[in-house]
């Protein structure tokens, strides 16, 4: 599996390119379509990938719609994707789903939070209570606000044995809202801690895929996703066939 903000195909290399290319996150350019490229390349190396910051379709990405090209260029034979947030025909962020398994159901759901435009992309895999269950998320950067979110999803993941909840959390995985996390589900703390913020000198692991105790991950690492601030998630992980069914 991997989890990556790929940052809508735009490039940071240091603090000052957020000034330098703001214009990029609104406007098209910038070789977004050669980053997308080398996202598609990382992707098709994995079965299932969760997408953060995914443009669906707006002014910045020349109006093509992110998941789907990565799906198309990865090989991927199932996407879906949730438009969360949109300023205008400018720009807009959606959270996405590539996978080599067709899923039973998704589910989108926008996330509680002081501002609108969060959401959580759940994906099942199987048709019991057995199933696998994927969700993607994107928190916010307010602990408040990031507490209600972690609720809402807890409740969505409580009776899952065999969940994955992959994203961007804006937080480590040892901070208060966290905790409360993994006291309402079956979702363990993870055994390492990975940093993936900043991509240019990680300090700070706030990108996670958290899974529970059925699922057992053989390697976690960070890799870039082409010049996005975030690092991605790959993760080599053991999944019960039954989870499948």
């Amino acid at each position: 599996m991997l989890s990556a903000n790929i940052q809508a195909g735009n490039s940071t290399r240091g603090y000052k390119d957020y000034i330098t290319h703001s214009w990029s996150h609104v406007l098209p350019g910038g070789n977004k379509r050669s980053a997308l490229d080398a996202i598609a390349e990382l992707a098709g190396q994995h079965d299932i990938v969760g997408l953060q910051e995914a443009d669906p379709g707006s002014l910045r990405s020349g109006f093509t719609n992110q998941t789907h090209y990565l799906a198309e260029r990865a090989g991927f034979s199932w996407w879906s994707h949730q438009p969360n947030r949109t300023i205008g025909k400018l720009a807009s962020t959606a959270n996405g789903l590539l996978s080599r398994i067709e899923p039973k159901s998704i589910e989108e759901h926008p996330l509680p939070g002081r501002i609108s435009g969060r959401g959580v992309l759940l994906a099942n895999f199987g048709s019991d209570s057995n199933a696998l269950a994927v969700a993607i998320a994107h928190l916010s950067l307010g602990n408040q606000s990031r507490q209600y979110q972690l609720d809402f999803i807890a409740e969505l993941l409580t009776d899952s044995p065999n969940a994955v909840l992959m994203g961007d959390f804006n937080c480590d995985p040892d901070c208060r809202e966290m905790h409360a996390l993994f006291r309402k589900t079956h979702l363990q703390p993870p055994s390492q801690r990975i940093p993936t913020f900043p991509s240019w000198r990680p300090l700070r692991a706030i990108d996670h895929l958290l899974v529970t105790p059925a699922l057992s991950i053989a390697e976690m690492r960070a890799v870039p996703a082409a010049q996005s601030d975030h690092l991605a998630l790959s993760v080599d992980l053991d999944v019960p066939e039954a989870a499948l069914r």
